[in-house]
């Protein structure tokens, strides 16, 4: 892919018009256009890698210009909502870093007591539509790359919804700098990952570009808090109370799927289904743990997390997967801006497009 084809990075009005959007319409999107009309069919096209390279990043501009993709994609991905982003020409844009991905929908649950408010809170329920990527583009096992598992949360279970709801999002990843994991159930996907960007070798230049781009654009580059989550459908006068770390684990009865150099898509898509049936015919589960017990050491290129006294709380349980070109092109999943006191919207790092905080 050219540059010129990386579809419009920056705000737009369709992003500032967003007022919710329904889990049936960004399902159908995610669903519409796949790679492989039935995945691991005989005689179909192999599934496309596209490269992260420094060049598409910053363009024509230096990273540190206003002007570079990579900038205007940092300030985008913290200001607009929007579940999907079409473009005047309805094919989306083109992401910069975690370009490779597998789409999956599935429910939320929260089955423990938790101090926590909102969607944290048990017995909470809602659908959740979720993407698994790398960054940046190697997608094999037995290779380093970081995992990653972001997803939108609908409060509701009712897939056909007629009234658009605004999501809640969350971001988990291994450590950005990149793990040299087996398969997926040996990944620990965090919202506050570890940052040893010096393991990606040639390609560190890339993510220490980004985390200065993340870091002009707001304030923590690699720490995603769960304040949305604890925000979605609160109680009237309800204050927000958030867990401060989350992880998640595949549950431990996932089988273990076989294959060297295995892709990770195909991976994920062989927990769910058979190769050649678009049937699905098992679940995958990741379990949900949090703690608020934990501190940073080390610079921000060289940061490790020291999280203490995990807690079980509940699970995500995904039904259907797709590898498809919305679900690398269309779907949106934005940041939520930095707080310095993450229960006090008060204390936001960035408000309606501008960076109020340093």
């Amino acid at each position: 892919m050219t540059i010129q084809s990386f579809g419009i990075q920056e705000l737009t009005d369709e992003d500032r018009g967003y007022n919710g959007s329904l889990f049936s319409q960004v399902r159908n999107a995610i669903f519409a256009n796949p790679y492989e009309k039935v995945w691991g069919s005989a005689g179909e096209s192999a599934i496309p890698i596209y490269k992260v390279t420094l060049a598409n990043l910053i363009g024509k501009a230096l990273f540190f210009n206003r002007n570079s993709p990579l900038q205007k994609a940092a300030d985008r991905t913290v200001d607009s909502n929007a579940d999907l982003r079409w473009g005047e020409d309805g094919k989306g844009f083109h992401r910069l870093l975690h370009t490779n991905g597998v789409c999956l929908t599935g429910l939320w649950e929260i089955t423990e007591d938790t101090p926590y408010s909102g969607y944290f809170k048990n017995g909470s329920q809602a659908l959740i539509i979720a993407r698994y990527s790398t960054c940046c583009t190697e997608c094999r096992r037995g290779h380093t790359r970081s995992l990653a598992l972001v997803g939108k949360l609908y409060p509701t279970t009712d897939k056909d919804h007629k009234t658009p709801l605004k999501t809640a999002q969350i971001f988990t990843q291994q450590d950005i700098g990149g793990e040299n994991s087996t398969c997926i159930n040996a990944a620990e996907l965090r919202n506050a990952p570890n940052t040893t960007i010096l393991r990606r070798g040639t390609g560190a230049p890339i993510l220490a570009v980004t985390g200065l781009a993340l870091m002009r654009a707001d304030k923590e580059p690699a720490n995603r808090q769960l304040y949305e989550i604890a925000e979605l459908r609160r109680d009237e006068g309800e204050k927000t109370v958030s867990p401060e770390f989350m992880r998640l684990l595949v549950a431990p009865e996932q089988p273990r799927i076989a294959g060297e150099a295995l892709d990770f898509r195909d991976e994920i898509m062989a927990q769910i289904y058979d190769k050649g049936d678009a049937t699905p015919k098992r679940k995958l589960v990741f379990n949900i743990e949090v703690s608020d017990e934990g501190r940073t050491q080390g610079p921000s290129a060289m940061q490790k997390r020291h999280i203490s006294n995990w807690r079980h709380i509940g699970r995500i349980t995904f039904d259907e997967a797709v590898i498809s070109y919305n679900g690398d092109f269309v779907i949106h999943f934005h940041h939520p801006t930095w707080r310095d006191d993450r229960n006090d919207p008060k204390t936001a790092t960035r408000i309606n497009g501008q960076k109020v905080r340093q």
